[in-house]
Order: structure tokens, then C-alpha cells, then sequence
């Protein structure tokens, strides 16, 4: 990689860390929120399907906006974005006479900075001079794991230390990442992301193409399986394994992105040598497993490992779908775009999907989380299609 290069790369996973931190720090805070300011557990499942409802928007319309003002405006702005929301958390809920409105504005604030960076991040690491992208760009979506695995650490033990109900001040200090970076991409060289004329189909061809929607389906699931476990894990090591806060957030999401993180790292490594949809069955089936385990076993300790089994199941499905989609079709840019759409479609239906059967069945989180196996059912189901249509029909040129 050139030189010149490797503080736009490291700035790059430094973004997606960002986003970890959006992402999974407010679900530590589900049931305080619940006692603190009297929120109901269906109006906190607003919290996260708003989140990634935006970031979706986002997803769809940023193109042209990202075209307009450029990549490093819209990083910057990304960054920014990020931070107010989080500051926000700490002071809007007690400015506004419905606190769950100043959580919600919040949330809606860093979702959008969110949404950008999932657009941004990518393109901007494919673009730097590399002498290895593939690897690259398997280390960068293992940061989000690794992200993710230190907001729950870094809090966890911030809570046990200083106590849950200082949580304001570590939302502060969370923020600082992504403003400290703001000014690290003010910096930083970034090259015009720019593709091949004639590389790609167009968007036309690419909607009437049978794989791609049949990659959208997977896509969703993908996000789906994640997330439905991910968003809860917290809550559920709380409420239905009936520990503690802190072995929960240690046990429960910690090892579920460290599991998903060691599985990235695998694929990234050993990728060529794996046929990968045979491995993607192989992980929908752990994932179905893993559901069972969390929402049937009446022990903690299998729950937990439950949870770890749903990460490293649910590893390598969001990468796995994009190299497929690319290795099948050529659809450029519009094609990840509208695959980010999808993902992040799964990941507000999944927890949102957990949330709401909970909720019917007196918020039990088991029950909500046994209903989720059909995400990685219809997974396995779409792999097997997509497998078939393979067969039939001929890469779209």
C-alpha cells in the first residue's frame, strides 16, 4: 500500500468503529432507559428500527448527494453527525418534556451519520492504491466486530467502575472518537472512488435480473440473523438468563462480535480455499442451532454459548452475499447500493421482529427470538435458489 495512503485506511477503520459504537452502545442502555425515564419495551424497539430505518434512507439517497458536495465533506459530515447524536442522548431526554422524544431525535441525528458511513466508508478504502484490496477490505469489515467488542468491554467496565447511572458521562467520551476523526478525515488524501465505463449493466437490466433480487432476499436475512440477536443480547442475558448486567453485556454481546469478528477474520484469510456457498449453508444451519439453543435451554451457561455460536454463525453472511453478488453479476455501484438497502432492511426487521413477538407474549425475549428462526430458515432457502439459478442461467454480461 502507498504510504501516503495508510492514514486514510486506518482513518477508514476508525469509521467503522464509529458506527460500531452507533450501533450497539444505546441497546446496553434498553432496560435503563425502561426504569429511568419510564419507556416501554415497545417504544425502545422504535429506537432500533428507527435507527437502522434511517440509515436505509440514508442508503438510498446519498448518491447523488455524496456527488454534489464530495467524499470528504460527507465523511466529515458523517463524523459530525455522529457526534451530536451521541452528546444529544445526554441532555435532550431531560430538555424535552417526553424524554423518549429527545431519545429518538438523538438516535435519528447519529443514525444518519450512520448511514452515511456505511455508504462512505468502503468506496473510500477501495479507492486508496493497494497492492492487496481483498484483504484490506476483509480487515476493514472485521472492525466493526472489533468495534463492537470494545464499546461493550470499554462500557461494561465503565459501568461496574462508575456506575449505570453515570452512563451521560461515557456517552460524552464516546463521541470523542468520532470528532477526533472528523478532523483526522479533514486530512487525510482521499481519491475520487471512479469505475470502468462500460464495466456495469444498468439499473434496468439490473432489476430485471432474477440473482440479483434472489442476493437482495439473502441480503436482508443476512442483516436480519445478525442483528436479532445482536440488539437483544444485553437485554436478554438480563432478563431471560436472569444474571447480572455485567456478566450479561461480557458474555452476551461481547463474545457475539468477537465470534463474528474471528469469523471474518477466517474468510479473509483462508477465503480462497473455501467453496463459499457451501460454507454460508453450513453457517445458516448454525445460525437456526444457535436460536434454538438461546430461546429453548433452560441453562445460562448454554445460553451464553448460544450467543456465541449466533456470532460466528452470522460472520461470514453479509460478506459472503456481497462476493457473491459480485462474482455473478456486474452490477456496479447501484448493485452494492441497493444491497446495503437490503442489509440494513434485515437489520431493522430482525430486532424490530424480535421486539414485537416479545412483546405479545409478555415481553418474553426467548419467545421473540425462537419466532426469528425463520430469518436464517429462508437464508438456507435463497442460497438454494440462488444455486439453482446459477445452474440455468448464464452470468449477465
Amino acid at each position: 500500500m502507498t504510504v501516503h495512503y495508510q492514514g486514510t485506511i486506518r482513518a477508514c477503520f476508525a469509521g467503522y468503529i464509529v458506527q460500531a459504537i452507533i450501533n450497539n452502545f444505546a441497546p446496553l442502555l434498553f432496560l435503563t432507559f425502561q426504569s429511568s425515564y419510564g419507556i416501554s419495551l415497545s417504544k425502545i424497539t422504535m429506537l432500533v428500527t428507527l435507527n437502522f430505518g434511517l440509515q436505509l434512507l440514508v442508503d438510498l439517497l446519498s448518491a447523488g448527494f455524496v456527488d454534489k458536495i464530495g467524499y470528504r465533506a460527507s465523511i466529515m459530515l458523517a463524523h459530525i453527525l455522529s457526534v451530536l447524536g451521541l452528546a444529544g442522548m445526554t441532555v435532550l431526554p431531560e430538555l424535552i418534556p417526553d424524554p423518549f422524544v429527545g431519545l429518538l431525535i438523538s438516535v435519528l441525528i447519529y443514525a444518519a451519520g450512520g448511514g452515511l458511513l456505511e455508504v462512505l466508508v468502503s468506496p473510500i478504502v477501495e479507492s486508496c492504491p493497494s497492492d492487496n484490496k481483498e484483504k484490506t477490505m476483509s480487515l476493514l469489515h472485521s472492525f466493526y466486530c472489533w468495534g463492537h467488542v470494545g464499546v461493550v468491554l470499554i462500557s461494561t467496565l465503565f459501568f461496574a467502575v462508575f456506575g449505570i447511572s453515570n452512563w451521560k458521562l461515557l456517552a460524552l467520551l464516546w463521541a470523542l472518537v468520532p470528532l477526533v476523526n472528523t478532523f483526522v478525515f479533514a486530512k487525510v488524501p482521499i481519491a475520487s472512488p471512479s469505475t470502468e465505463e462500460g464495466s456495469t449493466i444498468p439499473v434496468t437490466s439490473l432489476i430485471r435480473n432474477k440473482l440479483f433480487w434472489v442476493f437482495m432476499l439473502l441480503m436482508l436475512c443476512a442483516g436480519a440473523c445478525e442483528q436479532a440477536v445482536s440488539q437483544w443480547a444485553s437485554a436478554f442475558a438480563e432478563q431471560g438468563l436472569g444474571v447480572s448486567k455485567t456478566i450479561g453485556d461480557l458474555a452476551g454481546p461481547m463474545l457475539f462480535a468477537t465470534m463474528m469478528g474471528l469469523s471474518r477474520l477466517y474468510y479473509g484469510k483462508y477465503g480462497e480455499k473455501i467453496n463459499l456457498q457451501r460454507f454460508m449453508l453450513l453457517s445458516g444451519g448454525l445460525c437456526i442451532c444457535s436460536y434454538l439453543i438461546i430461546s429453548l435451554s433452560p441453562f445460562p451457561v448454554l445460553g451464553f454459548v448460544g450467543c456465541g455460536l449466533c456470532g460466528l454463525s452470522v460472520g461470514i453472511l453479509w460478506p459472503g452475499v456481497f462476493s457473491s453478488a459480485a462474482a455473478s453479476i456486474r452490477g456496479g455501484t447501484a448493485m452494492f447500493a441497493f444491497l446495503a438497502l437490503a442489509g440494513d432492511l434485515g437489520c431493522s426487521s430482525g430486532p424490530t421482529f424480535v421486539g414485537l413477538i416479545s412483546g405479545a407474549f409478555q415481553n418474553n425475549l426467548k419467545t421473540g427470538i425462537l419466532a426469528a428462526t425463520v430469518f436464517p430458515v429462508i437464508l438456507i432457502l435463497g442460497i438454494f435458489l440462488f444455486l439453482q439459478l446459477r445452474k440455468r442461467e448464464t452470468t449477465v454480461s
